[in-house]
């Protein structure tokens, strides 16, 4: 016990900072958005490219950032993320055009991305395996209180001041996350082996060219317009990642890692959540405005019995793994989620938000119970000297996961109300609920008929979500296998944590 560092749970505070400048600005963002594109005269397609972008850099360069954290130093590339983040944060407060934003948003997904996989690799590097689910639980409960606050603090922050003010908030979390890194966090990186630029550039443009392809999927499909170029050269990318990884004597990602059970369950479990999971808050958050008729900063509030229970199944499933295993806590903890999908399911114009609340709550109870149990028991597969790019590889399987649901959940949603809408209602308010709530201008039946098509459209992506989750929990049932902490051995077992 002596190896342990004295400074772990200081250091975990600044990992949990810098998790959640990452959450909070990719979430306040989408309230910015009406304001924001008003103000600098974005078309449609100018506020597409604001948001995605950040997604196309972020998930392109996540295997390469994690690579660079194990050769140079975790808590070094952490921080050159985190003042690339901020500084480019201070730069789209002061944009003028759309153009500018977008160049903004890219500076920050790549910061976004030195940021991410540190954080996790430097928790399992500080943490030996007793301790690691409760600092797991304690940045998983932080990270949910950010993505459910974040519309909240957005909204209000718009209330106040102006869409700037999304940016500008990030700049003095950075600082402190900074200043607590340099003086609290030890330096940690792996053994040099040499670099691996070709699979640096195929894992790049493999990752991106997904990514872009799964945007792109509702507007064109599965292989209309550039949509079948795009996911060619996805496929051709990934596909010569992996075989160049296999065949190269020092590759920068180490992909026997899948031949760890605990791994590939692990990681293959949480994909199938966060695809269930992708289209969560964009359909509940219209549902709660279109709908029920809530206020921005409202819908953004009804969503707290989602972070309550998210903690407090953190909390609970931080003790229980100890005496359970992993497996079993994953298991329960995603049939609980695919319970609250269900209940969700059952949701009508006229249900109101007690239904909606109770299933937030069960899916923040379930999802606290599963998913650090799940990043957990994958983690643990990751030798130390591996850490970055290990913790690289499940964030990046788990981005394709959530683009992936937002793009299938989105596209049912849309495709679904223009089939539940009125043979003779107007081409232009079968595209989306608030363009139907905006023609019908006073037309109570046309609104009517809106708010019933969107919910019977929503019912059957959370039917689709329900599925997922239950596939994930099965998966994870058949293929992980439990590796209860073993105190006495753990240090022995695993010597380069306490690193």
């Amino acid at each position: 016990m002596e190896t342990r560092n004295p400074r772990r749970w200081w250091i975990l505070l600044v990992l949990c900072l810098s998790t959640l400048v990452l959450v909070v600005d990719s979430m306040a963002l989408t309230v910015a958005v009406p304001q924001m594109s008003g103000d600098i005269g974005a078309s449609a397609q100018d506020v597409q490219w604001i948001l995605d972008s950040y997604v196309l850099v972020f998930a392109g360069l996540l295997l390469t950032s994690g690579s660079l954290g194990d050769r140079f130093g975790r808590r070094k590339v952490m921080v050159l993320g985190l003042l690339l983040f901020g500084t480019a944060s201070l730069a789209a407060t002061v944009c003028t055009g759309p153009g500018e934003v977008v160049a903004a948003r890219i500076a920050m997904g790549v910061g976004g991305a030195l940021i991410m996989p540190s954080t996790l690799s430097i928790l399992i590097t500080v943490f030996e395996e007793d301790e690691r689910g409760k600092a797991m639980a304690a940045w998983g409960s932080v990270s949910m209180l950010g993505l459910v606050g974040s519309p909240v603090l957005g909204g209000i922050l718009i209330d106040h001041f102006s869409w700037h003010s999304i940016f500008f908030i990030n700049v003095p979390v950075v600082a402190l996350a900074v200043l607590a890194a340099l003086t609290l966090m030890p330096e940690s990186k792996g053994p040099w082996q040499k670099p691996d630029p070709l699979g640096a550039v195929l894992s790049a443009v493999g990752m991106t060219a997904l990514i872009w392809w799964i945007i792109e999927l509702p507007q064109h499909g599965a292989f209309g317009g550039r949509s079948a170029l795009t996911l060619a050269v996805a496929v051709l990318a990934l596909g010569a990642f992996v075989v160049w990884e296999n065949v190269t004597p020092e590759p920068m990602v180490p992909l026997a890692l899948f031949r760890q059970r605990n791994f590939s369950g692990g990681s293959l479990s949480l994909t199938l959540v966060q695809i269930g999971n992708g289209g969560l808050l964009l359909v509940l958050t219209q549902y709660l405005q279109f709908v029920l008729g809530y206020s921005p900063v409202k819908a953004g509030l009804a969503f707290v019995p989602l972070a309550v229970a998210a903690l407090i199944g953190n909390a609970a499933g931080a003790g229980l793994a100890a005496r359970t295993g992993n497996r079993l806590l994953v298991l329960a903890g995603m049939l609980v989620m695919a319970s609250s999908f269900a209940l969700l399911a059952t949701v009508s114009a006229s249900t109101g938000f007690a239904v909606p609340a109770t299933a937030l709550g069960l899916l923040g109870l379930g999802a606290g119970l599963a998913m650090p149990a799940a990043v957990g028991a994958l983690m643990s597969t990751i030798p130390a000297e591996k850490a970055g790019v290990g913790s690289a590889l499940n964030d990046t399987i788990q981005q394709a996961g959530t683009a992936l649901g937002i793009a299938i959940l989105g596209s049912l949603l849309t495709s679904g109300f223009a089939r539940e809408m009125p043979t003779g209602a107007p081409e232009a308010a079968k595209r989306s609920i608030g363009s139907a709530l905006a023609v019908a201008q006073g037309d109570a039946g046309l609104a009517h008929a809106a708010r019933e098509a969107f919910t019977t459209a929503m019912s059957a992506t959370f039917t689709i979500s329900a599925i997922g989750v239950l596939a994930a929990a099965l998966l994870a049932t058949v293929v992980m296998r439990d590796s209860r902490p073993a105190p006495t051995t753990a240090p022995a077992r695993e010597p380069g944590l306490a690193a």
